[in-house]
């Protein structure tokens, strides 16, 4: 099972708490933990990645084991820890303002 910590508006949206669990297929990629978040909760389609391209949103960011995945392949493998259900994947809203 993987850990998956999502910003408050996502969690408001889903009707969650801060931390789900799913279970993804192998093997275990930023693009695979979103698949997966949203066949779960369909509420969530179009809100983590844009519909068109596929491409994260600009104002969130993905985290796992303190490093900033933001802009890896989203076919990378996670870390072993976030794997094992040790770290959560963590889906962070960007704060922007001037």
């Amino acid at each position: 099972m993987i850990r998956v910590v999502l910003p408050q508006h996502l969690r408001t949206l889903a009707r969650v708490g801060s931390e789900v669990k799913i279970d993804v297929p192998c093997p275990v990629t930023q693009r695979a933990v979103i698949d997966t978040l949203v066949s779960v909760y369909p509420m969530l389609g179009g809100t983590i990645r844009d519909y068109t391209t596929d491409e994260r949103r600009p104002f969130l960011r993905f985290f796992a084991c303190s490093e900033d995945l933001s802009h890896e392949s989203p076919d990378a493998p996670l870390p072993a820890a976030v794997v094992s259900g040790a770290e959560p994947f963590i889906i962070l809203g960007a704060i922007a303002g001037g």
